[in-house]
Formats: structure tokens, sequence, C-alpha cells
């Protein structure tokens, strides 16, 4: 069965990050004196992973309007929880989408396990992550689309200094069971500013370039406010740059991590 298949590939990929992940790199992941750091509020997923014990609960809630039609999507729940060092699975949640205005599909998204690894954790070089994962076929088709879906995605970041930050992604989806479109990439570009030890504002443009149909391009900005080291709340808004994206997109979150749950073996 594809389903099968894909969740053994999934498997048999952490196996093998696990196998490579160089231990003496160890004490230079994450620890947990480290402030929290979040795949959110931008579509860009940070290049860092959550420390080992710790689990991480991001979530958040969008309103858009894309052909036509305003659109409430939430909570876009993802949990992310450290297993080893430079190492993490993680998890988004079924996220429900309603037309509330105009015509529309509505319905839940589907569930999505991944596994990410942390390649480079070097401080003051370019920091590059791996995640490996597959939406499950949950959700209602005519919102999440057909069948079982793996991506594969490359987080990157570099620090420029003086509180700035470049940062990117990459993203390879594959929807083999859709005969119209099997594959599309998604890439992003940022440029973050941190101000203090508690807030960061950012720009970002997205990219969506499907396989057939038309590229979608997007401008989104934001920020976020670290409460205390272990929990952030967030904004963005964006704005569509062609007919492809939404016309508009405003987001609210909140995230917060757990940590020592469990004895690290370091």
């Amino acid at each position: 069965m594809v389903y099968a298949g894909s969740l053994s590939l999934l498997c048999v990929a952490a196996a093998l990050t696990l196998s490579v992940a160089p231990v003496s790199a160890a004490e230079e992941c994450t620890q947990t004196s480290a402030p929290i750091a979040t795949d959110r509020p931008d579509v860009t997923n940070s290049s860092i992973v959550v420390p080992v014990g710790s689990l991480q609960n991001e979530n958040g809630a969008n309103l858009s309007r894309r052909a036509g039609a305003d659109i409430f999507d939430g909570t876009n729940s993802r949990w992310r929880l450290g297993i080893a060092p430079c190492f993490e699975a993680l998890i988004d949640l079924p996220s429900y989408v309603g037309t509330f205005r105009g015509a529309g599909d509505s319905g839940f998204g589907n569930l999505a396990p991944a596994f990410k690894w942390q390649v480079s954790p070097v401080p003051g070089k370019v920091d590059l992550s791996m995640t490996v994962g597959v939406g499950l076929p949950t959700g209602a088709p005519a919102v999440a689309g057909p069948g079982v879906q793996p991506y594969l995605q490359f987080p990157w970041s570099v620090e420029l200094g003086h509180g700035w930050a470049l940062t990117g992604m990459v993203t390879n989806f594959f929807t083999p069971t859709d005969a119209a479109n099997k594959y599309s990439n998604q890439s992003t570009l940022v440029i973050e500013k941190e101000f203090g030890e508690r807030s960061f504002l950012f720009v970002e443009y997205v990219g969506d370039f499907p396989a057939n149909g038309g590229a979608g391009h997007l401008l989104n900005s934001g920020g976020g406010y670290r409460i205390t080291d272990t929990q952030q709340i967030d904004f963005h808004i964006g704005f569509g740059l062609n007919r492809n994206s939404p016309a508009y997109i405003f987001g609210v979150g909140y995230s917060f991590r757990l940590d020592r749950l469990f004895r690290s073996r370091l």
C-alpha cells in the first residue's frame, strides 16, 4: 500500500539520520537555556530543532481572502519533540479551513508527521536542517488534496550581525495520486531583525511553483514577542503579488515549550 510505504520511508529516513548525526556536535545543538525558536509566524521554518527532552507546541489562526472568498483556518497546531541531539519528531495536526463569505470548500486538512535533523549546528556559520515528512490522507480531499503527500524540506539561516539574519527554505511537495500535478516547489527568503532579547520583525518572500499551472508570489511580514524564554506570541500579514496567491492573509499565534520531559543522555 502507498500509505504503509510512505510511513516506512519516513522511518527509514529517521533511522539513517540518527545513525549519521555526529555525537561531537551534541553540545552545539539547542539547549534548554536557549529561548524558544518557532517555525512560525513566517512560512519559513526555523533551521534549528528543539532541545532533547523538550516538547514545543505552536499554534495560530489565519484570515485570508482568495478568489473572492473570505477564509478562516486554524488552529495550525504543530507539536515538536526533541528525541536526540539536533533531531526532533514533529507532527502537524489537522487544521480546519472554513469559507464564511463567498464560494469555497471547507473541511479539515491532513495529519502530517515528520522528522527534522539539524545538519550544521555550529554557531556563526550557515545553519541547515532537513525535514522529511508526509501528509496522510485524513482530511477532506477538496481542502487537503488527494492521497498521501510526502515532502522534503531544507530550512537554512545565516547570522549577519547586529541582530540581523537572512533565512530561507526550499520545500519539495509530492502528490503521486494527483494526475494533474504530481510535484510542486515552494521557495522562501526572509530578512529578520532582532530587537533586544525578546522581539523580532521580518519581511518574507514566498514563491509557489507547481509543475503544472501558474506560480504564486506572496509578500509576508510580521513579528513576535517572547513573553518568557519558553513562550511566544506572534502575528503576520501578507499580500499576494499575483492572482495565484491570496489577496491578503492575516494571522496571530501563541507557542510554548516544556523542557526536561525525560532525562537526556548527554
